[in-house]
């Protein structure tokens, strides 16, 4: 065997080849509708595993149990600090199955061992820790009110957060664990029961998630997991009346629908959508490390990151030697497996995703732009596009305005903070950006007029749990991490006594 490929566990073996049912009230069932979906390795193409195509009645089941679970109190008639000491050993128990569940999503999700190992699972592991603690710290207000009748009369008004109920957290493709977990957690912690909606490409770490939140004591009913096509078992969890709060992570496009469905039965939603990313690069960069911030920034999870950086402006004093480095970068990169610890750019998640970065691509190709490297699919088994870098796009071309969501860095030159501000602004997106400089008084005069919901100076992507995470415009409603993460699944009531 090669030495830098990773042994794959037995056990992680084993996990693949059961027959995935849905999780229901702490159990494996058979999925009404009697279909199966195949789960397949990015890295060859290969079918791995099969799981239960859940249609409209399996998602009726599943909202049933989870809405039994939060009637009874089960869960939200726990004591604040019992709901965090079992929070507290789930991350003890996903800390138990780490290298079981990195390895099981790099598997099935493409990424590489390393990323799972470190953010997939241990940033995941953090993000539990920190919000289990959530659980013993929220809380309402007291008023003093001013009510005048009837006269004579005093009030005593306070505040009171209650959990809304059957949360839906519906989870994408590109870091299945983490995100599901990053849903799952807040929801529990403030008491909420929770239906786990995994992408149809990666649902593996989602049900072996339910399992050991079973593990960790969290009581049947509580955790469920659906697996099934968006348009069909999505569709019709978004719109099921029992459903109190909806999460999702997505494409825009795909969010606005799920909103649509939201309103409809006034589900509470928040919709953490899609980037197109700028960075902007001043004058005063240190280039080796602005190429250094550029390739994590954009080609981390091979750019399948929505606050992935896509766009770069860089100042034209900077501009060759940037692009020179990057494509020199991208270039000598070297592709293969997740499993392999030495490969650099790792496979897409799936055939699909594949076809659409190479047809956007070819997009901006077409429209004029030039590559300085990659420019298409690798001549490799699986679902490989190599590391491309594109200059000579107009700004309103389609490589630069739409996301692509793939290894793909375009850059443009400006001459002015004013000229790279308005590109960067110009963009229905608004989820993310970065700004570099060594001049601390231009990012602090340029930071406030860069529409995105993270700002990141001299870095890009890196998150906190108590750091808010959310988009402007249409990269989303809502926050996620921090305090807000919980209070998102709560409800205010206004108490009012009079005496």
């Amino acid at each position: 065997m090669d030495q830098n490929l990773v042994a794959v566990l037995p056990h992680v073996t084993a996990f693949m080849q059961k027959e995935h049912g849905l999780l229901i009230d702490g159990r494996a069932v058979t999925a009404l509708s009697g279909q199966r979906s195949e789960v397949r390795n990015p890295a060859t193409g290969q079918v791995i595993a099969s799981v239960a195509d859940g249609n409209e009645q399996d998602v009726d089941a599943v909202v049933q149990s989870a809405h039994r679970a939060f009637r009874s109190g089960v869960w939200s008639g726990l004591r604040p600090a019992d709901r965090e000491r079992i929070l507290l050993k789930l991350a003890d128990v996903l800390e138990a199955h780490a290298e079981e569940l990195a390895q099981l999503e790099t598997l099935n999700q493409g990424k590489s061992i390393h990323i799972s190992r470190a953010i997939e699972v241990g940033a995941a592991i953090e993000f539990v820790r920190y919000m289990a603690g959530w659980a013993t710290k929220l809380g309402g207000e007291t008023m003093d009110v001013s009510i005048p009748v009837p006269p004579g009369t005093h009030y005593t008004a306070y505040t009171r957060r209650e959990p809304i109920g059957v949360v839906a957290g519906i989870v994408p493709w590109n870091f299945p664990l983490m995100i599901a977990i990053w849903k799952m957690v807040p929801a529990l912690a403030a008491g909420c029961t929770v239906v786990l909606k995994p992408s149809t490409e990666t649902p593996l770490t989602a049900l072996r998630l339910g399992e050991l939140a079973l593990e960790a004591g969290i009581p049947p009913g509580v955790v469920n997991v659906l697996t099934g096509r968006g348009s069909r078992a999505g569709q019709a969890l978004a719109a099921h009346p029992l459903v109190s709060k909806i999460s999702f992570t997505g494409s825009t496009e795909i969010g606005k629908t799920v909103g649509h469905a939201a309103i409809d039965n006034m589900t509470r939603f928040s919709l953490e959508l899609g980037g197109k990313n700028p960075m902007i690069m001043l004058g005063d960069i240190d280039v080796d490390k602005a190429i250094q911030g550029a390739l994590m920034g954009g080609f981390l999870n091979q750019g399948q990151v929505c606050a992935a950086a896509s766009r770069l402006y860089i100042h034209r004093s900077k501009f060759n030697q940037v692009v020179e480095g990057l494509a020199a970068a991208a270039n000598s990169m070297t592709l293969g497996s997740g499993l392999d610890l030495n490969a650099q750019v790792n496979p897409l998640v799936s055939a699909r995703q594949q076809q659409s970065v190479c047809r956007l691509i070819e997009a901006g190709r077409s429209e004029g732009a030039s590559i300085l490297a990659g420019g298409g699919a690798a001549d490799l088994p699986g679902y490989f596009v190599k590391p491309t870098i594109m200059i000579n796009a107009a700004q309103h071309s389609t490589i630069v305005q739409e996301e692509v969501f793939g290894p793909v860095l375009v850059a443009l030159p400006f001459d002015s903070i004013e000229e790279a501000v308005a590109m960067a602004n110009d963009s229905r997106y608004g989820l993310a950006a970065s700004l570099w400089t060594n001049d601390l008084s231009a990012a602090m005069h340029i930071v406030p007029q860069i529409q995105a919901g993270t700002v990141w100076v001299n870095s890009h992507i890196p998150l906190d749990p108590s750091l808010p995470f959310g988009g402007f415009k249409q990269s989303g409603i809502g926050r996620e991490f921090g305090r807000g993460a919980v209070e998102n699944f709560t409800e205010t009531k206004s108490v009012c006594i009079a005496h």
